[in-house]
Order: structure tokens, then C-alpha cells, then sequence
């Protein structure tokens, strides 16, 4: 039995069994299982479960953070077990509690399920283009033909995402896929540009994802509005008809121009905040407080402004200075590593600093800098000058990626340096911040201990802020 399909057999029997699970799905680090019943899950077997890192319940469903390769591996095996599809949910979602589900919440549950089945494409499509660009640059390619090749590779995943979020956003708001794809095809249709309205021509692409967001939205609500009214003797024709044509009426006249003002005001609010004279102060603030970001789930809504962004500036200002977070933590783990004497501790970080520099942050978050406390600020304060410097250069990403050293090769050529000297700058103030900082280095024999205590932590503090902390204080001693 592979570990991987041992990990599932114990995470299955501690989430209360097969007919326990509604639906099961995964990220990059993450395993995520919605459950009929959350009193049948033992949230400490879980966590006790041999290459877990934590589990956290976030009122919408659980996560169980794996790490890289780990996650998918996991979910793969436990949907043969449990016998669903990923992502397949048996059950109607009013069997997840009401109560958690604010509509902040679920806008940010709505925007992850539009972009994450995207990130692979954009990972990959993101490194060819990146790598193409910088062999450009550098002349390491003389052909010129497979230089147009691997660019049709790259800008393939660009050129069409409009597309592609259309029929997800259409799927999430419970519309058909294809007219969600057909609605954002207008946004991006070239006959636009044979089309006036009031004496002026309309722009192709105008308001990019956000519009396509924005009226997908629309005509998936349009949608099922006109069939609830509909006979059925002939729905199957009149549905799609009018939703088209009455969504379509609307994309031009209304909303693509909606979308638009909404996509050149958040243009322009990241010209002004970062590009500015004090722009390295805005830089400083985001990466500083971006790790606490991730650990609520907000940079979900991070997401649609870096692929809008890219889309009408080519690049995404924000991506690198937010990176640069994650590199702090790097450092952070380093100066722990010099300062501690704890063998455990040192093994833990031993096996979690490679793929912190590779840009996945959760080993090293939750199981070095956050259970220790103050080498967690030093991670931020690291991670806030490094962003400071990216954006006093300006430095942009071509497209979207894990952070790291691997998003280099995303970075716009010119300013690769500026972006690996970031980096350095963050491993070095991270290190610095939390060295001088310092922590209470663990006895060896609770190391363990403490990072159990800090992981029900967390869950507590997850529970009691999904509803909205009726109680004062957390059960959190000082390790």
C-alpha cells in the first residue's frame, strides 16, 4: 500500500467514514472534504495522521493541508474510496450548516471555485511563457519557429481565459457552462469592433475578467429565472434563446461598460498605490501583512484583480511585491534553524526550507514560525521590506505562479535581477528580524506537544470568528 493510500485510509476513518463525506476536491497544498455531520470528525486523529500539517474547519468545509503533491495524491485515492468523482458532491449543500455561510464568505468560496481549476493552466502556461521570453532576451534560442511555438504554448491559456471563466462562473452561479462561455466570447469577439453604441465604437475586451465575471454572473441568474417561468413544452428552445439574447443586449449596452470602469479603477488605485512616489510603503504594508492574509482565506479575492491587471497592463504589480511573504518565512526558518537547539525542531525545518523557497509557505507556517509565535513577526517584517523593494522598481509578473525562486521565470526580463535581489532581501531580513526577535526554544520532547496545542488553536480561532466570536478569548496559553 502506497503512503498516500495509507494517508487517505486514516484521514477517511477519522472524518467519520465514507458516508460522512458529501464532496471531496484539492489545490495545490490542500485537501478539501465537505462532511454531512462535523461532530463525527476527530479533528486531533486527523492532525495525528502521518504527514498531515494541520486541519482547519472553516465553516464551509474542511482543509487538511498536505503540501505539494501530497494533496492531489490524497484526494485522488480518497475518491476511490469513498466512490465520487473530485469535486462531486451527492448531497445538497443545505447539509453544510447555514450559518457560516456570510455573503463575504461565499463570494470568496465563489471566486476560488472560478480560478482554481485554472491554476494549473496558468502555472504552466505562465513558466513557457516566462521561459520563452527570458531565451528571447538572452538569444539561448536561435530557431525562430520553435520560439513561435512554445509563445503559442505559453499565451494559448491568456488568449482563451476569458473563456474559461465564463463557463466556470456560469457552472458556480448555477447557470449552463456554455452560455457562460458564450457570454464572455462577446466581451471578446472581434466583430466588437463593427458595433457603435451612442456614436461610439465599442472596445474588444473591454473590462476583461471583470466584465466577463460580471455579466456571466447575470445571464446565469437571467437563466434560471426564465426557466422556473417557462413551459416545458418549450423551455429547451425559449431558455437559451432569450438568455442569450436578452444577456447579450445587456453585456453591450451595460454591463462590459460597468466591468470596464470597475477594471480601469483597480488599474489605476495600483498605479497610484504602487507605481506612485511613496509606492514602496504600499509594497512594504502588502507583503508584511500578506501571511496573515492567506491564513483567513482573503487572498482568494487576490486572484481576478492579478489576472485583470495582467490583462490590461501585461503585468501584475501585486504578484511579486506578495511573493516576497513567503520568502521572509524562509529566513525566518533559517534564524530558527542557527538558534534552536532542538533536533526535532532542525528536522522539521530540514524538511520543509526546500519547498519554502520553491514558494509553498503552509510546512514552514504551521510547523516552525507560526507555533513558535515571534519568529512569525519576523517572517512578516522580512517579507515587508522585500516587498517594499519590488515595489520601488516596479517589478511585474507575465503571469501567474507559485511564488519563489520558480517565479522568476514569470518576471518580466529586464527586472529578473530586481526580483531575485527581493528575495535575498527577504531571506535576509527575515532572518535578521526573527534573530533578534527571538522565540523560547522548545524542549525537544515538546515539540510535538506545542504544535498540536497551536493547530487546535487556530481550528478554535477559525470556529469562533465564522461565528462572529461569541465568546472572549481563545483557550491559548503561551507555549
Amino acid at each position: 500500500m502506497s503512503r498516500e493510500k495509507d494517508m487517505a485510509v486514516s484521514i477517511l476513518e477519522n472524518l467519520g467514514g465514507k458516508e460522512n463525506i458529501i464532496s471531496i476536491t484539492n489545490c495545490m497544498t490542500r485537501l478539501r472534504v465537505e462532511v454531512k455531520d462535523k461532530s463525527r470528525v476527530k479533528k486531533e486523529g486527523v492532525n495525528a495522521v502521518s504527514g498531515v500539517i494541520k486541519l482547519l474547519d472553516n465553516g464551509e468545509g474542511i482543509q487538511i493541508v498536505l503540501g505539494p503533491g501530497a494533496a492531489a495524491k490524497v484526494a485522488g485515492e480518497l475518491s476511490k474510496m469513498v466512490g465520487m468523482k473530485l469535486g462531486d458532491a451527492r448531497e445538497i449543500k443545505s447539509a453544510i450548516d447555514e450559518k457560516n455561510k456570510t455573503p463575504f464568505k461565499l463570494m470568496l468560496k465563489r471566486i476560488a471555485s472560478i480560478f482554481i481549476p485554472l491554476i494549473p493552466g496558468l502555472i504552466g502556461g505562465g513558466l513557457i511563457l516566462g521561459i520563452t521570453n527570458v531565451a528571447t532576451k538572452f538569444q539561448w534560442i536561435a530557431d525562430k519557429n520553435l520560439l513561435a511555438m512554445l509563445g503559442l504554448l505559453g499565451s494559448t491559456i491568456f488568449t482563451y481565459m476569458g473563456i474559461m471563466v465564463g463557463m466556470n462562473t456560469a457552472r458556480e452561479f448555477g447557470g449552463s457552462p456554455t452560455i457562460g462561455g458564450i457570454i464572455a466570447g462577446i466581451i471578446y469577439n472581434p466583430a466588437l469592433a463593427n458595433i457603435q453604441i451612442s456614436g461610439k465604437a465599442l472596445t474588444i475586451g473591454r473590462g476583461g475578467i471583470i466584465s466577463v465575471l460580471i455579466a456571466a454572473a447575470f445571464a446565469s441568474f437571467l437563466e434560471k429565472s426564465i426557466r422556473k417561468r417557462m413551459p416545458n413544452t418549450i423551455e429547451l428552445l425559449a431558455t437559451p434563446l432569450l438568455t442569450i439574447l436578452i444577456a447579450g443586449f445587456a453585456t453591450l449596452y451595460v454591463l462590459q461598460p460597468l466591468g470596464g470602469v470597475i477594471a480601469d479603477g483597480i488599474g489605476n488605485a495600483v498605479k497610484v498605490a504602487i507605481a506612485g512616489k511613496a509606492g514602496f510603503i504600499t509594497g512594504f504594508i502588502l507583503s508584511g501583512t500578506f501571511l496573515p492574509l492567506v491564513m483567513t482565506g482573503l487572498h482568494q479575492g487576490l486572484t481576478p484583480i492579478h489576472v485583470q491587471l495582467i490583462e490590461s497592463t501585461g503585468v501584475t504589480v501585486l504578484l511579486p511585491i506578495l511573493a516576497m511573504a513567503g520568502a521572509g518565512q524562509v529566513g525566518a526558518a533559517l534564524a530558527v534553524y542557527v538558534k534552536t537547539r532542538s533536533k526535532q525542531l532542525k528536522k522539521i525545518i530540514e524538511g520543509s526550507i526546500l519547498v519554502g523557497i520553491l514558494g509553498i509557505g503552509e510546512p514552514l507556517i504551521y510547523g516552525v514560525t507560526l507555533p513558535l509565535g515571534r519568529p512569525f513577526i519576523g517572517a512578516c517584517i522580512g517579507g515587508a521590506f522585500g516587498g517594499a523593494f519590488q515595489a520601488l522598481f516596479t517589478v511585474g509578473a507575465k503571469g501567474l505562479g507559485i511564488s519563489g525562486i520558480p517565479l522568476a521565470a514569470l518576471i518580466q526580463p529586464d527586472k529578473i535581477i530586481y526580483y531575485l535581489l527581493g528575495l535575498v532581501i527577504s531571506y535576509i531580513m527575515g532572518f535578521i528580524a526573527t534573530y533578534l526577535l527571538g522565540f523560547d526554544d522548545p524542549v525537544e520532547e515538546d515539540v510535538a506537544k506545542k504544535q498540536r496545542i497551536l493547530l487546535q488553536c487556530v481550528i478554535c480561532f477559525e470556529e469562533r470568528r465564522i461565528n462572529g466570536f461569541r465568546h472572549v478569548g481563545l483557550p491559548y496559553k503561551r507555549l
